[in-house]
């Protein structure tokens, strides 16, 4: 063979595949008044269904974004009724592609018609499997005792009717959030769900590599963890935004809390679908981690229960 006709030998032969995660646990679906009150862009499930298909990924975890519409900061009037139209818009969105998609109902845990609502969706067929709770969007105070008491009382119902929590446990940028606060949610409203799986959101951030929350909030959960602490039994941790434009150290100490919390904990997610976070975007980005191929065929594969 002549050294010329190598290269083209080698261009020939079958590359390996890099695998893809089966789920998508962290996503999101934009109604046209969503998307108007955010001054975004309407994504629709055939949009996502496209795009999970582009990176092929086989399902996706829809998790209503309706609580926006009770932000404090928004002020929006009547907005029990736009979370109510905003969740019936996911369901029926999810409902479409019911072997594809599985939706969550969004609250503000905080509102006096939370309870409610989430009742509501757990009649709900494509909403009834969980529950989307934004800490940070709902202005939830970790040293608030009538905050907290609330909380548990939508963990308590969303337990009682077997839906599933995924939590963006971030409080607001403008509070402090560390040990304590981490505490305050292992101690106070972990044991108010103790049967259904709950999912930390973003690795308890809010995206990239917050120190205080690598260190110190995730340092409560690990050591927790260690101990075989039964309140962590359901507790799963979704991947969401961390991996994006990582200096070497801060995908270091991604890598070393991953393997502290364990990778059959982890869940891979990507978030809205905007045109620069599309799921094939966002799991490249991931796989730019310095984990062992074993590691990242674990992640590939984990499964929440509440997909199963």
């Amino acid at each position: 063979m002549t050294r010329r006709a190598l290269p083209v030998l080698i261009a020939l032969l079958p590359t390996a595949a890099v695998a893809q995660p089966a789920v998508d646990h962290h996503q999101h679906l934009f109604s046209p008044a969503l998307a108007s009150l955010i001054n975004g862009t309407p994504i629709s499930a055939a949009e996502l269904v496209q795009y999970l298909d582009e990176a092929g990924i086989k399902r996706a975890v829809v998790l209503s974004t309706a609580y926006s519409f009770s932000n404090p900061t928004r002020k929006v009037p009547n907005d029990a009724e736009l979370v109510r139209a905003d969740n019936d818009w996911t369901a029926e969105q999810v409902a479409r592609y019911p072997d594809r998609l599985i939706g969550f109902c969004g609250i503000n845990p905080l509102k006096d018609y939370a309870l409610g609502e989430l009742a509501r969706c757990a009649k709900i067929p494509a909403l009834a499997r969980g529950v989307k709770l934004h800490f940070g969007n709902s202005f939830v105070e970790y040293h608030n005792p009538q905050h907290i008491e609330q909380v548990k009382r939508v963990f308590r119902a969303a337990n009682g009717y077997g839906m599933a929590i995924v939590v963006h446990m971030r409080a607001n940028t403008s509070q402090k959030m560390g040990r304590e606060e981490a505490l305050v949610f292992l101690n106070e409203l972990l044991p108010a769900a103790p049967d259904v799986t709950v999912q930390i959101a973003h690795m308890g951030g809010a995206g990239g590599v917050e120190p205080t929350i690598f260190d110190e909030v995730l340092g409560v959960f690990v050591e927790a963890i260690e101990k075989a602490d039964p309140r962590t039994k359901n507790l799963w941790f979704d991947v969401t935004s961390v991996a994006a434009n990582l200096t070497p150290a801060n995908a270091a100490r991604i890598v070393e809390r991953i393997r502290q919390l364990g990778v059959q904990r982890i869940l891979f997610g990507s978030d809205a679908p905007t045109p620069n976070n599309l799921p094939r975007l966002t799991w490249a980005a991931f796989r730019k981690l310095p984990l062992t191929d074993a590691e990242f065929r674990t992640i590939e594969n984990n499964v929440a229960p509440y997909v199963r």
